[in-house]
């Protein structure tokens, strides 16, 4: 019955607006809408010690992706909507698979890891992000800390389905062995494909060394024509990207989290919003989006890493600082994005 309603166009009358055939029609199934994605929690089960993977079912209005791209995921929580962003794994079925671990004080990822129930809906956006697949087979190095697996397991998963033209090596660090996700499917893997090969680095268990600033690249063949890709903290990007960048044809990285800039600048500016009239006085050297939030507005947001543009808003006058790169910017009338600026001068904002 739900593979029926997945796929079926429901008949369209004209003076019904999408929000009550929305209301009314997801009382019939919770995925059936006029025109908005959704994905419905069909099942669950453990990754690792502290992260488990959801299994989730999208509507026939779900755009698609490619492997390695991000989705914004909204989950009302307390009674609010909150977006974050994840990387999925396309599975056979055509749904998708996220992990999530449990972080403290994070309200969405505490929600999705220990409460939400099978059959919880959640809205969905357009897949976005560059770290993809490239059309002709290529020298690739992985790298991964955490969290940064769960992108590198939706390419790796996409190269899986035919032999590989072209070696490929992942490196993927955790603390302890307990915490590594997807370990016996990256197994078989390497096990199934003589040009895959899979490197554990346990920070907590071994030497130095395994950290990546000291971990010994030197027997990595073909290191010079290889495309990096790396995903974790951002500190793990930084740090790879310093250690390989001069070394290889082509280093890409993705943090989900931000890098703290050596100095940070003090003091308080007064932002003026003129969509809602309001003048609050913020902390400089905090993101933006942060800010808001702490003074109990709730702009649109995604992946709170600069990638997803969600956050975006025109920047009508005043100097931010990149909070990325601790660059100012001070042209008038630009987009800005709320979870990688700071405001560095009293603002004004469309907001």
């Amino acid at each position: 019955m739900s593979a029926v309603y997945r796929n079926a166009t429901p008949p369209l009358i004209p003076w019904f607006k999408e929000g009550f055939f929305d209301f009314w029609s997801t009382r019939v199934h919770p995925l059936w809408t006029l025109r908005r994605p959704l994905v419905r929690l069909v099942a669950r089960s453990p990754a690792s010690a502290d992260a488990v993977t959801l299994q989730l079912q999208p509507n026939r209005h779900f755009g698609g992706m490619r492997a390695g791209q991000h989705l914004n995921l909204g989950v009302e929580v307390d009674g609010r909507l909150c977006t974050r962003s994840y990387s999925p794994t396309l599975l056979d079925n055509g749904h998708l698979a996220i992990t999530v671990k449990a972080i403290p004080g994070g309200k969405v990822s505490q929600h999705l890891a220990r409460s939400a129930v099978v059959g919880e809906v959640f809205s969905i956006g357009a897949a976005f992000g560059e770290m993809t697949l490239a059309p002709a087979p290529q020298r690739l190095l992985l790298l991964a800390a955490g969290s940064g697996i769960t992108p590198m397991r939706a390419l790796l998963r996409q190269l899986d389905a035919q032999p590989l033209a072209a070696p490929v090596d992942l490196v993927y660090w955790a603390r302890r062995r307990e915490e590594l996700c997807f370990l016996g499917e990256l197994q078989a893997m390497a096990a199934r494909q003589s040009g895959f090969r899979l490197h554990l680095a346990l920070t907590r268990e071994a030497a130095p060394a395994a950290r990546v600033d000291g971990f010994d690249f030197s027997s990595f063949d073909q290191l010079a024509t290889a495309r990096v890709l790396a995903c974790g903290p951002a500190g793990f990007v930084e740090a790879a990207r310093a250690r390989l960048a001069p070394h290889v044809a082509c280093f890409e990285g993705e943090a989900f989290s931000l890098p703290v800039l050596p100095e940070v600048e003090q003091g308080s500016v007064q932002v003026e919003l003129l969509r809602s009239g309001r003048r609050l006085s913020i902390a400089r050297g905090t993101s933006l989006l942060a800010a808001l939030e702490a003074e109990g507005l709730q702009p649109a947001s995604g992946c709170r890493m600069g990638l997803c543009n969600t956050c975006v808003c025109t920047k009508v006058s005043g100097i931010t600082r990149h909070t990325l790169t601790g660059e100012h910017a001070n042209e008038p009338s630009t987009p800005l994005k709320l979870c990688v600026n700071s405001a560095s001068t009293d603002l004004t904002l469309e907001l």
